[in-house]
């Protein structure tokens, strides 16, 4: 490098060169400067175009392949020369035909994808080709960690790439992955070494328990309807009080009431399996799916058919005589009856229409009129149905109700 003495000295000698030299680096300085300034512009633009409405993992994926295609391609400058023997600008020509090879089917895949919902025959070759470059890139090695790093690389972007085509399957198909039926959870489920629900392990041991004392209870059960010998019924029935006692002490069976009818409930079902045979389940496609013959409705006891063969004429009632009243009367008595009528339903009770017809002093005829009206109505209606389901009540509008206690209630 001169010194400054040495410049000093060609400015004074060379005054016209300096010029042309100080015009010269000037003009490279502006041409350096635009080139920055457009590569940084179009840097921007194909930032702002491509990279940024992409997932950063979508970006990884490209950086990290494109390195991996790299030391592919590098692999491949090695084997055209060592192997095939080319050399100058037929080399540089003819290295990289396989990953222009793997970059051409990618694309063409993941169009495929977007167009027919399938990487079809192009993500085989993706594949295919890879297999193919890291092969002859393995072959040129000089040691075996070279060897395992030239297979390794373009595996790695080929990969690379069905993750980022497996993400977008899943986006525009909208479908998931497969299951796998062999997988390490399914396999410790088999084993009994995993549980499937998310169950404690508390809970896990006091539902196994308690279905030990069940299906105790159901072989015991089963034993004595079969005339067991005396042995079989002493083993069974040791076996048990010993799960019984098992239950009580580990599951708090005896004060816990969820326990309780849990245990049951497993017992109810043990015990009649075989009404399962007897069982016909509605069937969607059949003819007529929708039409349920209506049961035959279940005989009274005694006391509630009496009750409900009484005629609403038969009760007496205050006053018996055709009632005059006026419009504001009139409206008056059917607040009042609407505001019995609402305190009843409240409590789960569907008046008669003799409790109607005592509480406001109206006649059976208006009282019957507003009771048609309202037991109509979506909370009258199911207390209805719940009294016949429940206890075979038929409404005639004279029916005793039932207390929240379930005693049968003769009026309110």
């Amino acid at each position: 490098m001169p010194t400054f003495e040495e410049i000093t000295a060609f400015v004074n000698q060379q005054p016209l060169a300096t010029a042309v030299i100080a015009l010269l680096g000037l003009a490279g300085l502006v041409l350096a400067f635009l080139v920055i300034r457009v590569t940084w512009k179009a840097a921007v633009w194909l930032f702002a175009r491509y990279v940024a409405p992409r997932p950063i993992e979508d970006v990884l994926t490209i950086a990290a392949a494109s390195i991996a295609t790299g030391v592919s391609a590098q692999g491949m400058w090695r084997f055209s020369e060592d192997v095939l023997g080319l050399d100058g600008p037929l080399r540089l020509l003819l290295f990289a035909f396989i990953e222009i090879a793997i970059i051409t089917s990618a694309v063409r895949a993941r169009r495929n994808m977007r167009e027919n919902f399938s990487a079809g025959i192009d993500g085989i070759a993706v594949w295919a080709l890879t297999c193919l470059t890291a092969v002859l890139s393995s072959m040129d090695a000089r040691s075996l960690p070279e060897a395992v790093f030239r297979l390794a690389a373009p595996l790695v972007a080929a990969w690379l790439w069905e993750r980022g085509m497996a993400i977008e399957r899943h986006r525009i198909r909208g479908t998931g992955r497969i299951n796998w039926r062999l997988t390490p959870e399914r396999a410790l489920v088999r084993l009994g070494l995993a549980e499937v629900s998310d169950r404690t392990t508390s809970e896990v041991d006091a539902h196994r328990r308690l279905t030990r004392v069940a299906l105790a209870a159901k072989r015991a059960k089963a034993l004595r309807e079969g005339g067991a010998s005396d042995r079989k019924m002493r083993h069974a029935l040791a076996k048990l009080d010993k799960a019984m006692d098992q239950a009580v002490e580990h599951t708090g069976l005896a004060v816990d009431p969820a326990r309780q009818e849990a245990l049951l409930a497993q017992i109810a079902a043990l015990y009649n399996t075989s009404a399962l045979i007897d069982a016909d389940p509605r069937v969607p496609w059949e003819p007529e799916a929708d039409h349920h013959p209506v049961p035959a409705r279940p005989a009274l006891p005694p006391a509630l058919a009496e009750l409900v063969n009484d005629e609403d004429e038969d009760v007496e009632v205050l006053d018996t005589t055709p009632q005059v009243v006026s419009t504001a009367e009139r409206a008056a008595q059917i607040r009042a009856a609407r505001e019995f009528w609402d305190r009843q339903i409240a409590k789960g009770i569907v008046p008669r229409t003799v409790d109607i017809a005592q509480e406001i002093g109206i006649p059976l005829s208006t009282a019957r009129e507003y009771r048609a009206l309202w037991k109509l109505e979506p909370q009258a209606h199911a207390i209805i149905e719940a009294l016949y389901q429940q206890h075979g009540i038929v409404d005639t509008g004279a029916f005793p109700a039932i207390g929240a206690d379930g005693r049968v209630l003769t009026k309110h």
